[in-house]
């Protein structure tokens, strides 16, 4: 396991405890726990409808649900969710979102907008300071980009006109903007193989030296294996297991129920 994946304090970045969401008379989520500190890397995996995608939305508060989420140790369960980004708790969805109209730059400067933006009165009366901020944001953008490892030849294109692997890239970046202290990822595989694979792998993985927070759900076993510090196996809404990728490889009870191997 990442020996990093700790902070100054010793608390998780992010920790939720006893989530449970029902959707009418239907109980998605059961009493789920877990935690992930900076540097680590968290897996969720489970079979369809096992209640991961409910599990990121109770932690953004995107569902009604019942338990807490501390970020930071900070309990942040009555927060809307753009204020949850603003703290730095970010997530990105199983289909791609951007603005399909802007270039890839474009759309990164928008995601790094709070940081580099002018207040209203300062524009209109200094332009000037609107002009400079404008360029620094670009500047921001670029790097951001770039340090992701998408080429600047790609910078000026649509996200449309990118290649599929990368547009999956592409939604990480845009999530993680200036920084994030814990970003949840929802199936960033779905639709990629070989060398896109790896070039995703290496993102994650660097995500986690930034010291990010780093939760994914995957169901490309090999990819969630390799980059995984520790594994959490969602069952009919309900934690089934918790380990070490080479824990989770001989529980007897995964292999039953999602490998779908004899015990």
């Amino acid at each position: 396991m990442n020996t990093a994946a700790t902070i100054s304090n010793g608390r998780p970045h992010l920790a939720v405890e006893g989530l449970t969401v029902r959707y009418g008379a239907l109980t998605a989520l059961s009493d789920m726990s877990w935690q992930v500190s900076g540097g680590e890397v968290l897996g969720i995996i489970g079979p369809n409808g096992a209640g991961k995608s409910s599990c990121f939305a109770a932690v953004t508060n995107a569902v009604r649900r019942q338990g807490s989420v501390k970020l930071d140790g900070r309990d942040v369960g009555d927060m809307p969710t753009h204020e949850l980004a603003r703290l730095g708790l970010r997530r990105t969805f199983q289909h791609n979102a951007f603005f399909g109209e802007l270039s890839l730059l474009e759309n990164a400067a928008a995601a790094m907008l709070r940081e580099h933006s002018t207040p209203l009165a300062q524009s209109l009366a200094l332009p000037w300071r609107e002009t400079a901020t404008r360029r620094r944001g670009e500047a921001a953008a670029a790097e951001l980009l770039s340090s992701f490892g998408i080429a600047a030849s790609e910078h000026g294109k649509r996200p449309g006109d990118i290649a599929y692997g990368t547009q999956r890239l592409l939604s990480i970046v845009l999530a993680y903007g200036a920084g994030a202290r814990a970003l949840l990822i929802d199936e960033p595989a779905a639709g990629t193989g070989g060398t896109d694979m790896k070039i995703l792998a290496d993102l994650l993985i660097d995500l986690r030296r930034r010291g990010v927070a780093v939760v994914v759900i995957e169901h490309h076993m090999d990819l969630i294996m390799a980059i995984a510090d520790r594994i959490v196996v969602i069952d009919q809404g309900r934690k089934l297991a918790e380990g070490t990728p080479a824990e989770i490889q001989r529980n007897d009870a995964v292999l039953e129920a999602y490998l779908g191997r004899a015990a």
